[in-house]
């Protein structure tokens, strides 16, 4: 059962509204320029000027959970199972890095590029897919993998991982329900390793779950952190998370396509009752003419009501 424990500052919800799904429309951001437009996006719209959040607090559409240091979970009411789209791709991070632990100053094991992943990324890029340019041969560090899965969000690493870690996609998708169900994710759904299946489906309050978790593996978090890197054939690529250094924001990942909505998961490192304190959280469903930038607005708002001073 979906723990709806409401701050007391906040003490109702909107029910999410249901969306149909047409094609993710995602864009992967593997050139300086559409690392711009995503930044120009963000600034464009100012944050004040959008009223995501209702006068209880939270979004009005979607769902959203949050925790402020070590206070216990705060959960929007009417929470239920979505579809989740990139967020995945944490759980698909946590599975990797917990099969193969990889510290700060390594690059882990690697991983081989075949002909059916070359052939598997122009199918996806047909259908306007996130994804980053790989040759057959190409051999990425577990580190160049895990970066272009989180930063811009590539779905067709997302698959190598898969299949380079647990044999196939299907194993791999195994793995990635009995982590969740390890983590107490008890309404979550894993049906693919990228989140473009709109069968994954999640709540905001189990995804708080997996962020938490990934919160306590330093070099994972510091991954997230990561505005850009230098992957050996795609070049620079870049993070879609464009509130990555303003106010306190630290990490963690976007997500968005028609089914999801705008959906963010993140960490910003605020003041409240006069020490640090990191607020982490998530807001699923999300709604605009930028999916990604209406989840980062609605979260820098819960964020903003929550704890103002933002520490940079």
């Amino acid at each position: 059962m979906t723990d709806t424990r409401i701050d007391s500052r906040f003490d109702s919800a909107t029910t999410y509204a249901p969306y149909r799904r047409r094609r993710a429309r995602l864009a992967a951001a593997v050139v300086p320029l559409v690392a711009v437009i995503v930044v120009a996006a963000v600034r464009f719209f100012p944050y004040g000027d959008r009223g995501y959040l209702s006068t209880q607090g939270w979004p009005i559409r979607g769902q959203a959970a949050y925790q402020v240091g070590d206070q216990r979970p705060a959960v929007s009411a009417h929470e239920r199972p979505v579809p989740i789209a990139s967020l995945a791709k944490v759980m698909t991070a946590y599975v990797v890095i917990q099969r193969y632990p990889l510290q700060a100053s390594s690059n882990g094991r690697l991983f081989v590029v075949h002909r059916s992943d070359v052939v598997d990324t122009e199918t996806r890029r047909l259908t306007d897919q996130s994804v980053v340019d790989v040759l057959t041969g190409e051999r990425l560090t577990e580190r160049d993998a895990l970066m272009a899965l989180l930063l811009p969000s590539a779905n067709n690493v997302a698959m190598i991982l898969a299949r380079e870690v647990s044999g196939s996609v299907s194993a791999f998708v195994e793995e990635m329900n009995a982590a969740a169900h390890s983590l107490g994710m008890t309404q979550t759904t894993y049906t693919d390793p990228s989140g473009f299946d709109e069968t994954t489906v999640s709540t905001a309050i189990d995804q708080l779950r997996l962020a938490e978790a990934v919160a306590q593996n330093p070099t994972l978090a510091a991954m997230m952190a990561v505005t850009s890197y230098r992957l050996p054939v795609a070049g620079e690529v870049y993070n879609t998370n464009a509130l990555l250094g303003q106010d306190g924001f630290v990490g963690m990942k976007t997500g968005s396509d028609d089914a999801a909505g705008g959906c963010l998961m993140f960490r910003s490192r605020r003041e409240v009752d006069g020490r640090e304190v990191d607020v982490t959280g998530v807001v699923l469903g999300q709604r605009g003419h930028n999916l990604i930038a209406a989840g980062q607005h609605a979260a820098k708002q819960l964020v903003d009501r929550l704890a103002p001073r933002a520490l940079n």
